[in-house]
């Protein structure tokens, strides 16, 4: 494997490999066929394979071993603070690197065989503390795999090509959520595989859906792997829109700028690291295991943040960190608009995940018993609304990129948020098990779209030398709100809801309207619909 670095731009390149002379003349980036981009997407089936599992089963493993509703949300957390670290440092190198494999392949692969052995390991944990381990392993590695696929549609398609790929990747993730969602029902029903067990024990409908989920995963990414290709760096630098989104993202700092850096970087570190203690003084007493979490979290990056500000301020600024933290400070505006969307829609969909099994069984099954054949019967239910959200979002995929081209990205994404909030709220006045089919319609909608929109508008921004990098920063922004989330909905479920989990997902529902306003707010830099 070697490696090259993207703020140098590679000598440009015909196909052949020959080098481009001054006069001559840049080319586009060539159109794919529909069962190219098919095949670069199929990898995305395993990745939501286990996505799905882990979101469908995960809480009903934590209170099969012991956990109350409550202390779930702070269960899911350690997972999306690795997501923190691992991401970016992930799409730093990808952006840098070219092997045999290509530029983001690599990527896939290893993702793919950790988050395999931790599906594996998963449904087997003899106690609470080793199953919030490998959840953090389990989530951690899916991200490494699904990271470089969001900036592996960037760097093969053209822009009038992206919202039909990041489609084609949406329909994948639906399909691969459809099975893998109901797997433990389909196992019960069609197969006779028990989904009861001891007190503390997994059911084995369960644990054989995870063993068959660490297949499909490995085998779909390899797929990805082997009949797919990439292009150059020296390719990647010929095509006529990445030489334009190059030249206008050079940043040339000065000694000064990067001093300037540094003083910023130290006083925004500090404000954090004291922010983090205050917020630890302050809610101590209520919630000291999320705030431990929370304020450590705030703490490591002020501390980081200040560690960049010294070094910039020495003169030490020739190194990956201090590059890696100035791109974040640099990053597009359209990226720093998507934000907030990101962060309204991920933190719904977050309280979804962990709060609609404890709710359903609750509210509509009457039982908290985890031993108990109605709470198993409520637990597979959701498996199979889950397993509908995900099918609606498969089919709706490529009604995506028609509706664009008759209004924009932005208004095609606020309907649909708008859509999946009808639809989480009202679970609410839902008094029959069958009746959440209904809802899961308009979750649907949303989630198709929330996997492709945001980065059909994205990727038009972004300089081609850092996609990588800024996908994985990207990703900060459904990460922070599931930290949010895991650390604050325990809290106010517990404390303004006597417990109630079904008051979670409407704040999810609330939050999904907030997102749909926020996008009406977003530049989209094609400032185009995107063609198929």
């Amino acid at each position: 494997m070697s490696s090259w670095n993207p703020d140098t731009p590679a000598p440009r390149a015909m196909p052949h490999g020959t080098l481009q002379t001054a006069t001559e003349r840049l080319r586009p980036k060539p159109q794919l066929t529909f069962w190219e981009i098919w095949t670069m997407s199929f990898g995305f089936l395993g990745i939501q394979f286990g996505f799905a599992l882990q979101n469908a089963n995960v809480s009903r493993i934590f209170e099969t071993l012991g956990a109350k509703v409550e202390n779930i949300p702070i269960l899911w957390i350690a997972a999306p603070v690795t997501g923190l670290v691992v991401q970016p440092i992930v799409g730093y190198f990808s952006d840098r690197t070219w092997s045999r494999l290509g530029r983001r392949r690599p990527y896939f692969l290893g993702g793919a065989i950790l988050a395999s052995l931790a599906l594996i390991v998963m449904p087997n944990s003899p106690v609470l503390w080793v199953a919030a381990g490998m959840l953090w392993i389990m989530d951690a590695s899916i991200n490494i795999s699904m990271e470089p696929f969001r900036a592996f549609v960037g760097d093969n398609l053209a822009a009038a090509q992206r919202t039909i790929g990041f489609a084609m990747q949406s329909f994948f993730i639906g399909i691969g959520a459809v099975v893998a969602s109901a797997l433990p029902w389909l196992l019960t029903r069609g197969f006779a595989v028990a989904n009861t067990a001891p007190q503390g024990m997994i059911p084995a409908s369960v644990r054989l859906s995870f063993y068959l989920g660490a297949a499909v995963f490995f085998l779909a990414v390899l797929w990805t792997v082997l009949r797919s290709k990439e292009y150059s760096p020296e390719e990647m630098a010929s095509f006529i829109e990445n030489q334009k989104k190059e030249e206008s993202a050079v940043r040339h700092r000065t000694a000064e700028a990067y001093a300037a850096n540094g003083r910023r970087h130290l006083l925004v570190g500090a404000a954090l690291v004291v922010v983090g203690a205050l917020l630890s003084l302050w809610l101590a007493r209520e919630r000291a295991d999320q705030v431990i979490i929370l304020s450590a979290g705030l703490g490591v990056v002020g501390l980081l943040l200040m560690l960049a500000g010294v070094m910039q301020r020495a003169g030490r600024y020739a190194n990956g960190f201090v590059t890696i933290v100035n791109d974040f400070q640099d990053m597009p505006r359209t990226m720093k608009q998507l934000a907030w969307v990101q962060f309204f829609s991920w933190f719904a969909l977050f309280s979804m995940w962990i709060y609609t099994t404890p709710a359903v069984t609750a509210h509509l099954y009457h039982t908290t018993d985890t031993s108990s054949l109605a709470y198993n019967e409520g637990a597979n239910w959701v498996g199979v609304c889950f397993a509908v959200y995900s099918g609606v979002a498969a089919l709706v995929a490529f009604g995506l990129p028609v509706l664009a081209r008759w209004t924009n990205r932005r208004i095609t994404h606020a309907i649909c948020l708008v859509l999946g909030a009808v639809g989480l709220l009202s679970i609410f006045v839902i008094t029959q098990p069958r009746w959440l089919l209904g809802s899961m319609v308009g979750i649907g909608i949303a989630w198709a779209s929330i996997l492709a929109m945001p980065y059909a508008i994205l990727t038009g921004s972004l300089p081609p030398s850092k996609m990588g990098y800024y996908m994985g920063v990207f990703n900060y922004f459904i990460v922070i709100p599931q930290i949010v989330a895991a650390a604050v909905l325990g809290f106010i479920v517990g404390r303004f809801f006597a417990g109630e989990a079904i008051y979670a997902l409407l704040i999810g529902g609330v939050s999904l309207v907030l997102a749909a306003a926020l996008t009406l707010r977003v530049t989209d830099e094609d400032d185009a619909p995107a063609a198929a």
